[in-house]
C-alpha cells in the first residue's frame, strides 16, 4: 500500500499529462488529417533546439560530470547493441526483422517523449533536465549513425552519415550553448525571451505531434519480434542501467535522470527512417506504438523506483 501511495501520484502527475497531450494529438489528427512532416520540421528545427539551448545554458554542468555521463552512456549503449545483436541471431530473424529488433532496443525516444518527462519530473532541478539533454544528443547521434547504418548500410558511406549528423539543429544548439557557458557570455533580453518562449512550447507540441503520428499506425498482425522488442527496451534497458549506475557509483539527481531515461520507449525516428527507406515500416511503427503505450506503466514504476533508490 505504501508503494501505491507513491506510484499513483507519480502516474497522475507525470504520465497522465503526457497521455492527455498524446490523446489530443491523436484526436486532432483523426479529425483534421494534418500534414505531419512540416510540423515535425517545426519541432526539430525550432522548438527542440531552443529547449536544448536553454536547458544547457541555465544548467550547472562540470567537466567530471560530462566524463561520467559519457562513460555510462558508452557502456549502456554498447551493452544494449550487443544484447540486441545476440537476440536477433538466436531468434534467426531475417534482415529487416533483425534491424527492427536491434534499433527498437538500442534507440530511445529521448526527444518528444523523454525531454517532456524530464521537464515534469525535474521541474525544480535543471541538472536533471540537463542530463536528459546529453542523453538526447547522444541518442540522436546513435540514431543517425548506428540506426541508419542498420537500415541502409549498403547505400550510404560513413562520411555521408556524418555529414547528415552535422545538419542536425540540436548539434548546433548544443555547441552554441556550450560556447556561451565556457565564456560566461550573457544573452541580450531581446534574444533570450523568444528562445525561452520557444523552449516553453516544446514539450506540448512534441507530445501532440507524437500522438498525431501514432494515429496513423495501422495494427494488422502482431509480429513475433514485438514482444522481444518491448522486453528489451522497457525491461532489459532499465535493468542494465541500474547495474551500471551502481557499478560506476552514480548517485542523486544524475542517477535518477539516467535511470528514468533508460525506460523511455522506442524512438519514433526508427519508424520514420524505416518508412523512408522501406525496411519493415509497419513492424517498426507497431513497435513504436506498443512501446509508447506500455511505457506509461514501466516509466511510472522506474520514476518511483528512482526516487526510492537515489
Amino acid at each position: 500500500m505504501i508503494g501505491l501511495n507513491y506510484i499513483i501520484p507519480v502516474f497522475m502527475d507525470v504520465i497522465v499529462p503526457i497521455l492527455i497531450l498524446l490523446g489530443i494529438g491523436l484526436l486532432l489528427q483523426r479529425k483534421f488529417q494534418f500534414r505531419l512532416r512540416p510540423i515535425a520540421n517545426l519541432v526539430t528545427y525550432c522548438f527542440m533546439p531552443a529547449a536544448v539551448f536553454i536547458n544547457i545554458y541555465h544548467a550547472e554542468i562540470n567537466f567530471s560530470l560530462v566524463i561520467q555521463l559519457f562513460l555510462y552512456l558508452s557502456l549502456f549503449i554498447s551493452i544494449l547493441i550487443i544484447l540486441s545483436n545476440i537476440l536477433s541471431r538466436l531468434l534467426n530473424l531475417e534482415n529487416g526483422e533483425a534491424t527492427a529488433l536491434k534499433n527498437s532496443i538500442s534507440l530511445m525516444n529521448s526527444g518528444n517523449y523523454g525531454l517532456p518527462v524530464s521537464q515534469l519530473v525535474f521541474s525544480s532541478n535543471p541538472l536533471g533536465v540537463s542530463v536528459q539533454i546529453i542523453v538526447l544528443v547522444v541518442q540522436n547521434l546513435l540514431t543517425f549513425t548506428y540506426g541508419l547504418y542498420n537500415l541502409i548500410s549498403a547505400s550510404k558511406s560513413i562520411i555521408e552519415l556524418l555529414r547528415d549528423l552535422l545538419k542536425l539543429p540540436i548539434i548546433h544548439a548544443l555547441a552554441i550553448a556550450i560556447l556561451f557557458k565556457i565564456f560566461d557570455a550573457p544573452i541580450p533580453t531581446f534574444l533570450l525571451v523568444p528562445i525561452e518562449q520557444l523552449a516553453g512550447g516544446f514539450a506540448a507540441l512534441a507530445l501532440i505531434l507524437l500522438g498525431a503520428q501514432l494515429e496513423s499506425i495501422k495494427i494488422r498482425t502482431f509480429h513475433k519480434v514485438i514482444p522481444w522488442s518491448l522486453f528489451g527496451r522497457l525491461v532489459i534497458g532499465p535493468v542494465v542501467a541500474l547495474i551500471l549506475i551502481f557499478t560506476i557509483g552514480l548517485d542523486g539527481v544524475i542517477a535518477q535522470s539516467l535511470f528514468i531515461a533508460s525506460a523511455f520507449p522506442t524512438s519514433r525516428n526508427t519508424a520514420t527512417l524505416a518508412l523512408e527507406y522501406d525496411v519493415e515500416p509497419e513492424l517498426h511503427a507497431q513497435i513504436v506504438l506498443y512501446s509508447t503505450l506500455l511505457s506509461s506503466i514501466t516509466v511510472t514504476f522506474v520514476i518511483f523506483l528512482s526516487m526510492q533508490l537515489f
